[in-house]
């Protein structure tokens, strides 16, 4: 009794750990492997790989949505040229739009769109359709799998054609090659180029001091000693459509300091009676420089605290700020009012990489 049920216990284990996959049965596998690999199904070649009639047919289409392409990109950099900035046209439903955005994003879109569809048309039909199982391997390739590697780019450049079908290639490279000019394009709408305008204000030789409070010229008697005056020059009015791209290069503030006081030479003769005027414009950021110390002769920049001293060429003692403050050279005319000897010596306001 014993033995038999010992049997029957050890069958009864030796059932319970065979494997699941011992199933022989067509619906017993499926039921105890519902994710199991059902393996690459049989490749199927393509009417390319047997007709090279129709290879011909889908590498030409390949050619025309490249050639596309590069009809539209064309298009993108006639449209920048030709379409004015300010040309609005209705267009349904869309409404009123610009002619100019409506040109570009079009073209673009079209040469990108057309390049995208050529290559997936090439891949899709004429490229090797094989399916193919690569099984995972460790990062560190051996240098068997780096040959294999290269064994496989080279069957995969064999296998696009890309040498025997000449008219994909040149008409692949000729799209990709005209695309980028887009953006090389798209560099003109910064802006039209800065030429040498940083480097210089509206001051002119005779250019009259005008006060930015009354409106009215600067004369000498009109600044004391220890006090700060701001300036303008003559013809820049506040409501004209430059006032504040010019004023923002052209300020100027004065002050009058004993002679004795100046140590710098060139300052000493730039100046009028002891009246020199700097620009307002800080050599850091370009902030308004407006705090006057009369005691020291020091001004600051209420931004950063760059601190100038004015009674040694503006020169930097404190703060951020590169360089000294520009100064104008100044004397008075006929009528006693305070006016340019010229531009300032040196570009104004913060630095930047051509100046010199």
């Amino acid at each position: 009794m014993s033995s038999e049920h010992g049997s029957e216990k050890n069958v009864s284990d030796d059932d319970k750990s065979l494997p699941e996959t011992q199933d022989t049965a067509a619906g017993g596998e499926l039921e105890k492997h519902p994710f199991a690999d059902p393996g690459l199904p049989h490749h199927e070649p393509r009417i390319q790989d047997i007709d090279e009639r129709a290879a011909k047919r889908s590498e030409r289409v390949v050619a025309l949505f490249f050639t596309i392409s590069m009809l539209a990109t064309v298009a993108f950099i006639v449209s920048f040229v030709v379409f004015p900035i300010d040309k609005i046209f209705y267009l349904w439903p869309l409404g009123h739009i610009s002619a100019l955005n409506f040109s570009l994003g079009l073209s673009l879109g079209v040469a990108l769109f057309a390049i995208g569809v050529g290559a997936v048309h090439w891949s899709r039909t004429l490229m090797d359709g094989t399916e193919l199982v690569q099984e995972r391997h460790p990062i560190d390739s051996t240098p068997d799998e780096k040959a294999a590697a290269l064994a496989t780019f080279a069957k995969g450049a064999e296998d696009s054609g890309l040498g025997r079908r000449k008219l994909i290639r040149n008409t692949m490279f000729g799209a990709l090659a005209l695309v980028p000019l887009s953006g090389v394009v798209l560099l003109r709408d910064l802006g039209p180029l800065p030429e040498d305008k940083l480097r210089h204000t509206m001051w002119r030789r005779g250019l009259k001091l005008i006060n930015m409070n009354t409106n009215e010229p600067l004369r000498p008697e009109d600044i004391t000693v220890g006090s700060l005056s701001f300036a303008k020059p003559e013809g820049l009015e506040e409501g004209s459509h430059d006032f504040h791209r010019e004023i923002a290069k052209a300020a100027l503030m004065l002050v009058r300091l004993e002679p004795g006081d100046i140590k710098d030479k060139q300052e000493l003769d730039w100046s009028h009676e002891g009246i020199v005027a700097y620009s307002k414009i800080c050599t850091h950021v370009g902030c308004p420089v407006s705090l006057y110390e009369q005691q020291t002769h020091h001004v600051l920049c209420p931004c950063h605290q760059s601190t100038f001293d004015l009674s040694d060429g503006a020169r930097v003692i404190f703060g951020p700020a590169g360089h000294p403050l520009p100064q104008l050279a100044i004397t008075v005319n006929d009528e006693g009012e305070l006016v340019a000897r010229g531009d300032f010596a040196e570009p104004v306001g913060p630095s930047f990489w051509e100046r010199g």
